[in-house]
This record gives C-alpha cells, sequence and structure tokens, in this order.
C-alpha cells in the first residue's frame, strides 16, 4: 500500500503567498472581463464587490497553503462579506465562473509562486480548494434561495389574501410586481378543500400542477381551504380539471375568469360562494364552474347569483315574442309533461316542444334535463319574486 500524501508544513518564507492576492486578482478579474460577458455588463458597484469576492477567495486559498493545508475542508467563507443582493445580480452558474477563472489564475501562476519542489503540492492544493469552493458557492446560492422561496410564499399568500378580499389598492399592485404578475392576464379563482397534511406542501404541489399545464397561479391556504389564483388561463374550468388532484376531497369550485389580478376579487367572492352552496348538488361535477351554482348560491341569499339569474334566465324568457315564459313555467309546474302542458295553454304538443326548444336555444337551458329544469324554476321564481323590467 502507498502511504497517505502528507501535507506541506507550514511555509516559512519571509513573504507568505497570500501577500500575491491583490495582484492575482486584478489578474483574475481582467481576465473574466475578457471572457464573461456577464461580468462585462454589471454596474460598476457590482463589478467591484464581484472582484472583492475573487480577491477574498484567492487569498484564503493562499493564507490556507502558507498555514500547511491542513487536512479538512478548506476555508470556504469567501461569499460572507458580499451583500446579499450579489445573489440575486449574478447566478450560480456565473459565481461559479468566477470561482473557475479565480482558481484558475492561481494555477496559472504556480511557476510564479513557488519553486518547482512545491509545484506540486500547491497545484493539487488548489485542486481541493476548488472543489470545496464550488461546495461552498451551491450553499451559499441554496441558502439564498431557500430565503427568498419563504419570503415569495409569504408574498404570494398576502396577495391571495388580499384578492379574496377585494383590495386592489396600490400595496397589491406592487406585490403583484414582485412576483412577477404585473402582466399576468385571464386570471381566475379555484377553491377547494385542503388536503391532509402539512399545507405547504399542499400549496408546492398545487403550484407545480399549475406549472405544468403551463399556468401562472398563486396560492394560500385560508382555514380548511385551499385557493388557488390561476393565471394565463382562457378555459379556467378546463385547466382547473388538471389540478384538482392538488385538492382535498369535495368539490372543487372555479370562479368566472376576469381579465387581470386587480380584477379577481369578483371571481374570489363567486368561486368561495360556490364553495358554500356546492353540497346541495350532490353530483356536481369536479371541477365545476361558480356560475354553474347559480341556483344554489342564491338560496344561500347571494344578491349577485339572484341578479344573474334573473338577467341571465327570467328577462329574456320573458321578453321573447313567443311566449316562452309562460310556456316554460306551465311545463315544469305540469311535471315536465308535455301533452299535459299542451292541454293547459290549448296548444298542439308540437307547437309546445317547438317552444320549448326556443328556450334552450334563448338561455342555453333544457327544460327537459333535470338539472336545467332546477335551474329555470329558481329563475322563474326568483324573477317573479323580483318583477324586473
Amino acid at each position: 500500500m502507498s502511504e497517505p500524501a502528507v501535507p506541506p508544513e507550514p511555509r516559512p518564507s519571509p513573504e507568505p503567498l497570500a501577500r500575491r492576492a491583490g495582484a492575482l486578482a486584478a489578474r483574475a478579474t481582467r481576465q473574466m472581463e475578457t471572457e464573461h460577458a456577464w461580468f462585462r455588463e454589471l454596474s460598476a458597484d457590482d463589478r467591484s464587490w464581484v472582484s472583492l469576492v475573487a480577491q477574498a477567495g484567492i487569498s484564503a486559498l493562499l493564507t490556507w497553503y502558507d498555514d500547511g493545508a491542513r487536512p479538512g475542508p478548506p476555508p470556504g467563507q469567501i461569499f460572507a462579506g458580499a451583500p446579499r443582493s450579489l445573489a440575486s445580480t449574478i447566478s450560480l452558474a456565473q459565481a461559479l465562473d468566477l470561482s473557475r477563472t479565480a482558481v484558475t489564475t492561481v494555477e496559472e501562476a504556480v511557476p510564479e509562486l513557488v519553486g518547482p519542489e512545491e509545484e506540486t503540492a500547491l497545484r493539487e492544493a488548489v485542486l481541493r480548494y476548488s472543489r470545496d469552493l464550488a461546495f461552498a458557492a451551491a450553499g451559499v446560492y441554496a441558502l439564498a434561495a431557500e430565503q427568498r422561496g419563504g419570503w415569495d410564499a409569504r408574498l404570494e399568500s398576502l396577495v391571495v389574501h388580499a384578492v379574496v378580499r377585494g383590495e386592489a389598492d396600490d400595496t397589491l399592485a406592487s406585490r403583484a410586481a414582485e412576483l412577477g404578475w404585473e402582466d399576468v392576464s385571464d386570471v381566475a379563482v379555484v377553491v377547494g378543500r385542503l388536503p391532509d397534511g402539512e399545507s405547504r406542501a399542499a400549496l408546492s404541489t398545487l403550484r407545480d400542477a399549475a406549472r405544468r399545464i403551463g399556468r401562472e397561479a398563486l396560492t394560500a391556504a385560508q382555514g380548511p381551504r385551499l385557493i388557488c389564483v390561476l393565471g394565463g388561463s382562457t378555459d379556467p374550468v378546463e385547466d382547473a380539471a388538471g389540478l384538482t388532484a392538488a385538492f382535498g376531497a369535495g368539490p372543487v369550485v372555479v370562479g368566472p375568469r376576469v381579465p387581470h389580478l386587480f380584477a379577481a376579487g369578483r371571481s374570489a367572492r363567486a368561486a368561495l360562494s360556490g364553495m358554500d352552496a356546492a353540497p346541495a348538488w350532490a353530483t356536481a361535477p369536479r371541477p365545476v364552474a361558480a356560475d354553474e351554482l347559480l341556483p344554489e348560491r342564491a338560496l344561500l341569499g347571494e344578491n349577485p347569483a339572484r341578479r344573474m339569474l334573473v338577467d341571465r334566465v327570467y328577462v329574456p324568457l320573458r321578453d321573447h315574442p313567443s311566449a316562452l315564459l309562460d310556456t316554460v313555467q306551465a311545463y315544469l309546474d305540469n311535471g315536465m309533461v308535455l301533452e299535459a302542458t299542451a292541454r293547459l295553454l290549448f296548444l298542439h304538443p308540437n307547437t309546445v316542444r317547438y317552444r320549448l326548444r326556443k328556450v334552450a336555444e334563448t338561455v342555453g337551458l333544457d327544460p327537459h334535463d333535470a338539472r336545467d329544469a332546477w335551474v329555470l324554476q329558481v329563475a322563474l321564481a326568483l324573477g317573479r319574486i323580483t318583477r324586473r323590467g
């Protein structure tokens, strides 16, 4: 067996290598300017900080070697003196470019720094140091990402709760801009139950699901509910179908699409109201549009739902020239029996059939379908109560 390598003794040189760090750092900076376009594009302050980091790395390497390159990890705190903002200014790949250039500069200068008898030892030390320097850079960026992720999660939660409260103000605009949502259009709010387990995992799962279908998403937990503000969605119900696995058991309700985040309060109110009303429709699809739950929301006393039912169903039927309102009301009152309706109205059954088809064409509800008949019944009742128009 070969004997383990013995690290060199501390160098008794009257001029420690660490004193050469400044000159080597200047050389490394010139090399970065030549090799890396991203370095040339930095501001003067940021270039200065990057140069100082390079000098700190070279100085730490040479000081460690001067002290004997003792076993154990080399000093890796060369990024400690840099401002936290530097991690957001240059990427991890660029930080590794910086580290590689600094280490290469020292490696190329080995013949200038030591005599031939020490070149091998110094090169081995540089190799060890470069490995640990890469790990140190990765650690700094991992910590920065973790801290940034925690801050973004809190900011995201604040934005979602502001949307739920309908606070479309300058504060929301500022926070949305920080999250990159200032230009996101086609927004809808999706609400379901929070699954069992830790809420952060559920929020992360929901964001990942939105990313897989190519949509932007802001998520938050509100009590037992999981809320998702979906962006870039031209068909929110279809998109929500790709998210249902991230929600807990029970209904998943999709608010109407609105043009941008600052109008999302309307979508949130509809989705939350629909969530409260959804248990009344035992066979509701999952997900279900909040507008499909208008009768149930109206039963809860929600005025916007009542107005929409009257405006979308009662008023068009009332104003139609073919007496559609009286025909469909008679049909519903007679248990959806065509012949009984025709006798009551003194009409031929084919005339009743024609008018019922016109009802479906006019308001998009088929009187022969049990669910649509229920919606019609509630809408007509509300219309007669309010006597609009």
